[in-house]
C-alpha cells in the first residue's frame, strides 16, 4: 500500500492549492530514459517510488489518465531532438488528466478537478507537473481529446501554412489511417479537396471511406505508384507525407505541376541507427524544377505558440460533430487493451507494426489507493 499524504495546509508549499481533504500518494511511477537509443525498450526504465512533485506558482499537478503514443517517442529517447541532452530524463510528451493541485497564479487559468490536455516532457507518468500555459481545458477525460493535441494540431497548422488547399485539388495523404493522417484527410475534405489515402489493410480502407476519403489505397495489395499514374495522370496537387523512404520518392514522382509536398515525418527510418531511410535526393532538384514543385518541412515544435488557437478550432469542430477523433487503445492487440505505464512499451511496438487505426493511446487507471 502506498503511503498517502493529505495536503490541506497552505503552509505546506508556497502558493499551493489542493482539494480539501484529497489524498495524493507520496510516491508514483514514471518512465525514464536511462540510455540514449531508438530502441524504446532498451532506452527506457519504469521507475517506482518517485516523489510526487509539487507545482510552482504557475503550474498544475496533473493526474494523468491517458497518455499519447507518438512516432517521435523513440526520437526523443534517442536524444535526436537535443544532441546535448544527458540521461536520465523523463519520457513522453503528451497527456490528458485532471488537475489535482495548482499554484496560485495557475488558478486564474485552470481549476481543481478540471480535465486538461497538455504537451510537456514527462507525460509517461502517473503524475506530471506542467505549466498552466501549456494546458488546454477540455470538456471531459475522453481519450479522443488527446488525439487533437499533437496529431490534430500538426495536421491543422501544417495544412493551414503550407497546403494552400482549394476546392477540387487532389491531396495524397500517406499513413492516412494513423494518428495525424486521419486529421489530414478530414481537414482536406473540409476544404473540398479530392483525397487519396494510403494505408495497410482493407479495414483501414473502410475507415478512411467513413472519413470521406475519396480513394483509399491498400499498399499491401496494390501498387501505389501504378494506381496514381493510372488514376491521376496529371499528378496530385498536395502530398501530406509522414513515411519517408521509397514512399517519399514515389510521392515526389506523383506531384503535379506546381505541386507541394509537406513532410511531417519519416517514420520508416526512426528505428534505424541514423533515424532515416535514404531517398533519391540526387535527382530531387531536377524533379522539382521540371514541375516547379516544392518540398516543405513542418515540425510542430516551431509553432507551439499557435497550438492553443489551433486546439480551440479543432475542439469547435468536435463539438459540432464535424471531426472524428479515432483512438486505438489496443483492444485488438495481442496483449489486449493498453493499460498502465508498463503497456507503453507494447503500445509503441504496436504502432510501429502498423496495426493501429487512429491515435494510439494508453490508459492510466486511477490508483486504488487514491481518492482522486
Amino acid at each position: 500500500m502506498r503511503a498517502l499524504r493529505t495536503i490541506v495546509d497552505m503552509s505546506y508549499a508556497r502558493h499551493f492549492l489542493d482539494f480539501q481533504g484529497s489524498a495524493i500518494p507520496r510516491a508514483f511511477q514514471k518512465l525514464v530514459v536511462t540510455r540514449l537509443s531508438p530502441d524504446f525498450r532498451e532506452a527506457v526504465t519504469l521507475r517506482q517510488d518517485c516523489a510526487v512533485p509539487l507545482p510552482g506558482d504557475g503550474d498544475l499537478l496533473v493526474r494523468n489518465r491517458f497518455v499519447g503514443i507518438n512516432a517521435s517517442d523513440i526520437n526523443y529517447s534517442a536524444g535526436r531532438y537535443d544532441p546535448s541532452v544527458k540521461v536520465p530524463f523523463d519520457a513522453g510528451f503528451e497527456g490528458l488528466g485532471e488537475v489535482v493541485a495548482l499554484g496560485l497564479s495557475a488558478s486564474s487559468r485552470c481549476s481543481l478537478g478540471q480535465a486538461v490536455v497538455y504537451m510537456s516532457p514527462g507525460s509517461f507518468a502517473e503524475y506530471t507537473v506542467v505549466s498552466a500555459s501549456v494546458a488546454t481545458p477540455v470538456p471531459s477525460l475522453k481519450p479522443e481529446y488527446l488525439a487533437l493535441l499533437v496529431s490534430g494540431t500538426t495536421a491543422y497548422l501544417s495544412l493551414e501554412d503550407l497546403g494552400e488547399l482549394s476546392p477540387g485539388q487532389k491531396v495524397l495523404v500517406t499513413a492516412a489511417a494513423g494518428g495525424t493522417g486521419q486529421f489530414a484527410v478530414q481537414l482536406s475534405k473540409r476544404a473540398k479537396c479530392h483525397v487519396i489515402g494510403t494505408c495497410s489493410s482493407d479495414e483501414k480502407c473502410a475507415f478512411l471511406r467513413s472519413l470521406g476519403c475519396d480513394h483509399p489505397i491498400n499498399y499491401k495489395t496494390e501498387d501505389v505508384g501504378a494506381v496514381l499514374k493510372r488514376n491521376y495522370p496529371e499528378g496530385v496537387d498536395v502530398v501530406y507525407e509522414s513515411v519517408g523512404g521509397p514512399l517519399f520518392d514515389l510521392a515526389v514522382d506523383a506531384l503535379a505541376t506546381q505541386g507541394r509536398l509537406i513532410i511531417i515525418g519519416f517514420i520508416s527510418g526512426y528505428q534505424t541507427p541514423m533515424g532515416l531511410v535514404p531517398v533519391k535526393a540526387g535527382t530531387l532538384p531536377a524533379k522539382l524544377l521540371r514541375k516547379s514543385a516544392s518540398v516543405w518541412g513542418f515540425f510542430l515544435n516551431h509553432d507551439l505558440s499557435r497550438c492553443p488557437a489551433a486546439m480551440d478550432s479543432l475542439l469547435g469542430m468536435v463539438k459540432a460533430q464535424e471531426l472524428v477523433c479515432q483512438v486505438d487503445l489496443g483492444e485488438s492487440s495481442p496483449g489486449g487493451r493498453f493499460t498502465g505505464l508498463e503497456s507503453v512499451f507494447r503500445a509503441i511496438d504496436y504502432m510501429y507494426s502498423g496495426k493501429n487505426t487512429g491515435k494510439v493511446v494508453v490508459e492510466l487507471p486511477p490508483s486504488l489507493n487514491s481518492k482522486l
